[in-house]
């Protein structure tokens, strides 16, 4: 059963594909309306959804800036786009935001429905057993292509480690054996490694017994096939990438842009690499039953930082050893690293990332009553990652940092409501929501009451 959430500036057409979808027999436990995206976040953070269905042109925030919020609070969202606007630039965008259709109003009710249904149908809730899966993976004739193929896998290994003067013949060589085109100018790497001991791992045995499944030296090579296929359908043809296995049988995905690409300032790079990072984690985790950490690197330009791109993205997961409860390392969140030869010691490193949180509580403190305000934006006044304030502000606070907006502006509101005359609205707008409805809602979710309740 899923969850869905629609969100349309015109409550009508809410109510009508609510409706529709409601009676249509298709597996769907709760559908939310939300008439704004700042409304639709907070539906987002708080309740689990699957698939997000919205308008892309709605007042303050428009439904390409929803899908950018979105995928940074949970990259695994689904996504179909309606519009009143056949404009290519808005489906261009959306489909590079990972959206899965771009329809156009007025909505044909069958083809939403289709849209959704094949959407759902690709959102395999169900816990696979681990012998179906390999034997499912096992009897996929592509497979075999892969393992009897490794020389590009090799060229791709040898492109990190070369010295300047090889990097030339390797890319060449790249282009004309296997049509695998490396020419930037904009490089990035992100880097996983697979912990196959959360599931089995042989241990240089021809096979071994473990938590009730029995691997063989094959099962290893179709999970680690099985994660190869996952990270190329989570970059499609949306990306120029490479993905490929290291001599140390980590997986690596070589990213790069063209000056026309990294040119379009509508995406977010950096965000949409960790966005990647955290879906090929926790899809990882969700279908295939092994933990992994993902290593993501800086964007460099020139073909000649090609070794720092790959060094930086190895730096990244080495920091998991500090890290045992956090997945995804953008290397740029340690930049002080950058400027030393050993790292900080256990009391340095606690106190650089105290400062962090700190700073994030003292601006929050001062801005939760700010419409509009977004996880990206304070941890851009930061200048750390969404993905990693997140985590360090739990593990050091114990909020969850939006539960802790949430938090502040319940509490302020609270006492309005007791202590001043000023109305539901006034106060909906002094603690930071768009509308008083919505601000109704999470009242009455947080208290359990609703505004006036409270008040008589």
């Amino acid at each position: 059963m899923y969850h869905l959430l629609i969100v349309d500036d015109e409550p009508l057409i809410c109510q009508g594909l609510s409706s529709l979808l409601a009676e249509s027999g298709i597996s769907i436990d709760h559908i939310y309306t939300a008439h704004s995206g700042y409304e639709a976040l907070d539906f987002l953070r708080m309740e689990q959804i699957d698939l997000l269905i919205t308008d892309i042109q709605m007042g303050s925030m428009s439904g390409i800036e929803l899908m950018q919020q979105a995928k940074i609070i949970k990259p695994w969202v689904e996504v179909i786009v309606i519009s009143a606007h056949e404009t290519f630039q808005y489906a261009q965008q959306a489909i590079r935001l990972g959206a899965k259709d771009y329809l156009i109003k007025p909505l044909n009710n069958e083809q939403l429905l289709a849209s959704v249904r094949h959407v759902l149908l690709h959102i395999d809730k169900s816990e696979h057993e681990p012998e179906g899966l390999l034997s499912q993976l096992g009897e996929d004739e592509h497979f075999h292509m892969q393992v009897l193929l490794p020389e590009r896998d090799q060229l791709l290994d040898r492109l990190q480690r070369a010295d300047p003067k090889s990097l030339a013949g390797i890319v060449a060589e790249l282009a004309g054996r296997f049509n695998t085109i490396i020419s930037g100018p904009y490089f990035a790497v992100l880097k996983l490694k697979l912990n196959l001991d959360s599931r089995g791992k042989l241990s240089g045995q021809h096979e071994q017994k473990k938590e009730g499944y029995t691997y063989t030296v094959q099962d290893e090579r179709l999970l680690r096939y099985a994660v190869r296929n996952i990270a190329a359908e989570l970059l499609n043809q949306q990306w120029n990438h490479s993905i490929y296995e290291e001599r140390e049988q980590h997986i690596a995905i070589l990213v790069q842009w063209s000056d026309v690409q990294y040119g379009d300032s509508s995406v977010d790079k950096v965000n949409q690499l960790e966005m990647i990072g955290r879906s090929l984690q926790h899809n990882i985790e969700t279908y295939l039953h092994l933990s992994s950490v993902v290593g993501i690197s800086q964007i460099f330009k020139g073909m000649e930082f090609i070794n720092e791109v790959y060094a930086q993205a190895e730096k990244a997961l080495d920091w998991s050893r500090r890290f045992q409860d956090h997945f995804v390392f953008y290397f740029g969140d340690f930049k002080w690293d950058i400027y030393r030869e050993s790292e900080p010691d256990e009391a340095e490193f606690a106190a650089q990332n105290n400062m962090i949180v700190e700073r994030c509580r003292t601006y929050i403190d001062q801005n939760y009553g700010q419409k509009g305000l977004t996880l990206n934006e304070i941890a851009q006044k930061n200048h750390v990652s969404p993905n990693y304030l997140s985590y360090l502000f739990k593990k050091i606070s114990g909020y969850n940092l939006w539960e802790y907006v949430i938090k502040l502006r319940m509490e302020e509101s609270k006492r309005l409501l007791l202590q001043t005359d000023m109305r539901r609205y006034e106060i909906a707008e002094s603690v930071g929501y768009e509308s008083p409805e919505h601000f109704s809602k999470v009242f009455k979710r947080y208290y359990g009451v609703s505004p006036s309740e409270m008040k008589k």
